[in-house]
């Protein structure tokens, strides 16, 4: 340890250079997981904040929910069997304002639950971003394809769809809406998952995955993240590689005085550690300062836990490039390394 210390002060400017670039790409990657993070929950919250289930579909909607329609027997059938099932519909529209301004939602209707609000014929529940749009309490908004008006009766927290908010409707208005007298899933809360014959089930997690926008959005955002623990663990391989083909001679030399190659490699692992904590501690604290000051229309969230598995992920990548950058330091003879120094 003394030994590593040592050599880090006696060359500061390339370690510095290092642990700045490590800085770089450890905050870059912090970012791009908070924002995966935010996309992921402006995409999906309301699924979030559902409990663990099962959504079932029509088999022949293809793994897409607006293909889905349940036939109303069936669904009685179902939500008699399963105490807390109940059905539902998601679908993207538009809600028309006071002032004619229109306002892109996700209407969702449901038949009696407790984890949805109650809402009456006539009647809509936003999301509360809405507010900033200057929807309030009692204004009464109009859609299109239905005859009457729905008036705000209350607004919900956090409840967003596939980057819009959502807009709780009752079933028979959602029925006039979209000229249908079905619902397009079932959901069944509980570990337990029942077969029913001629639909498909798909837990939370699963039934994101059904939505093209979320899945290739996160899929693109984690591949980056991915990308750039990669590039880490190559920067610390090529760092100290570079540097022990320039310590050959040194380390003939410590090998010859008896210096074991155990304590050459410790001495490697704790310049890298020192390296990536300091440049972590400071990405850490940039990033933290930035979700702090983030743009409230931002959708980036970055969490304790995401940002301490991204800190452990670039301590093991960095110490696998580091060791095998030193695997060199093994096969070193004293003499050998001696004379290719003198030369």
């Amino acid at each position: 340890m003394n030994m590593a210390w040592k050599e880090i002060k006696k060359s500061k400017a390339k370690f510095v250079i290092v642990g700045s670039i490590i800085f770089l790409i450890s905050f870059l990657a912090f970012i791009i997981s908070g924002l995966a993070n935010g996309l992921s929950q402006d995409n999906s919250a309301l699924v979030k904040g559902m409990p663990q289930g099962h959504f079932y579909m029509k088999s022949d909607a293809n793994d897409t929910y607006n293909l889905s329609k349940i036939d109303s027997q069936q669904q009685a059938d179902i939500l008699s069997q399963y105490p807390g099932a109940f059905a539902l519909s998601i679908q993207m529209g538009f809600v028309n304002d006071e002032n004619d301004k229109q306002h892109g939602v996700a209407f969702v209707a449901a038949t009696e639950s407790d984890l949805f609000p109650t809402v009456q014929e006539g009647e809509i529940i936003l999301n509360s971003d809405v507010q900033e749009d200057g929807i309030t309490l009692n204004a009464k908004l109009t859609n299109e394809q239905f005859s009457g008006q729905l008036a705000v009766v209350d607004f919900a927290e956090e409840q967003k769809f596939s980057h819009a908010d959502v807009a709780f409707i009752h079933e028979q208005n959602y029925k006039e809406m979209y000229r249908t007298n079905s619902l397009q899933m079932i959901f069944i809360p509980g570990d337990e998952e029942p077969v029913i014959d001629g639909m498909v089930s798909f837990s939370n997690s699963t039934f994101l995955n059904t939505l093209a926008s979320y899945k290739a959005e996160q899929m693109t955002l984690n591949m980056i993240i991915w990308f750039l623990i990669a590039i880490s663990g190559l920067l610390f391989a090529i760092f100290f590689y570079m540097m022990n083909v320039q310590k050959i001679g040194l380390y003939g030399i410590l090998k010859a005085i008896g210096v074991k190659t155990s304590t050459l490699f410790r001495m490697m692992w704790a310049q890298m550690i020192f390296i990536t904590v300091i440049a972590l501690i400071i990405s850490i604290s940039a990033s933290q300062l930035f979700n702090a000051v983030a743009p409230a229309g931002m959708p980036f969230h970055l969490t304790i836990g995401a940002t301490m598995m991204l800190s452990i992920l670039f301590l093991i990548i960095g110490f696998i490039g580091a060791t095998i950058s030193g695997i060199q330091i093994k096969k070193v003879e004293p003499l050998q390394a001696i004379q290719q120094g003198e030369m």
